[in-house]
């Protein structure tokens, strides 16, 4: 009997708790501390009371997956044979690839035989939601385990992130940008686009405004796309429901796109970024 390709995927990936439900997809939370107070995101916290509470002056904190966790979902899946794909938060944001891969060796000691392939998928938000997406399809054509793992190490890379933050002032209390930046670039209307290079997130440019910002995050996408009127575009927002819908009719009239997933920014990546952030993303070459 051959085993079950179980999915596994966390918070970071800012997909709905009840999309993953549906789809059989395993989705284990990293944590918030706000206020002195330590909860799980989707369960025990929403991003819409970070969000509040940023905008009240609030600096929340994030905190990786417990190793605790990975043991109980990991032991569960070897004990019942399981093959099993955990496609993680980009390791250069968190420390929850690296606890993922400790736990595995110490897991083949009592289970050798024990197949997962941990992926560091170097995304973030729903880039790596993206890429959740795309491996639920291919498992559902019925790629084979192998097949799968190489088809997503194959192009988590491709998949850009384009982003920009509605205020500075949330990077520099988080000590991203210093106190004389964030108040220069408030003054100057100066709107941050950042991307994400090798599952870091880098600035790549700085304009002037949100319509300039709007265009330019366009053009951006219009030179590193392929076939943007063929694709589904991911795009996630920090409680900017109105922003997001902005840029998809945006997306929509220059490309042609017609498919479209629009989530909100979870309470982990929310707490770095900040309320107003939006972020979009796509493939960079054809998936196949």
């Amino acid at each position: 009997m051959r085993a079950l390709t179980v999915l596994i995927t966390d918070s970071a990936s800012d997909l709905p708790l009840k999309w993953c439900q549906e789809n059989d997809v395993k989705l284990l939370s990293l944590h918030v501390l706000l206020n002195g107070k330590d909860y799980q995101e989707h369960h025990e916290i929403t991003s819409k009371e970070v969000y509040d509470a940023m905008r009240n002056g609030a600096v929340p904190k994030t905190a990786q997956i417990q190793p605790d966790t990975f043991i109980q979902t990991f032991k569960a899946c070897a004990e019942k044979g399981d093959a099993v794909i955990y496609m993680a938060f980009s390791s250069e944001l968190s420390g929850t690839y690296q606890t993922a891969e400790l736990v595995h060796k110490e897991l083949l000691e009592e289970y050798p035989s024990f197949q997962l392939t941990i992926i560091d998928s170097k995304c973030a938000s729903l880039g790596l939601g993206l890429l959740v997406h795309q491996a639920v399809k291919w498992r559902d054509e019925g790629l084979a385990y192998d097949e799968l793992v190489k088809r997503i190490r194959k192009h988590h890379s491709s998949i850009d992130h384009i982003f920009t933050v509605d205020d500075l002032d949330y990077l520099q209390r988080g000590g991203r940008i210093s106190k004389a930046a964030a108040m220069m670039g408030g003054l100057l209307h100066i709107k941050p686009i950042l991307h994400a290079v090798e599952g870091r997130l880098l600035p790549l440019e700085k304009v002037r405004g949100n319509k300039k910002k709007l265009q330019r995050m366009l053009d951006l996408m219009e030179e590193r796309g392929v076939h943007l009127g063929e694709q589904t575009i991911f795009i996630s927002h920090a409680d900017a429901i109105d922003q997001a819908e902005l840029f998809r009719n945006a997306i929509e009239e220059r490309f042609g796109t017609t498919s479209f997933v629009i989530e909100s920014i979870g309470s982990v990546i929310g707490a770095h970024v900040g309320p107003g952030t939006i972020a979009i993303f796509y493939f960079k070459e054809t998936v196949k």
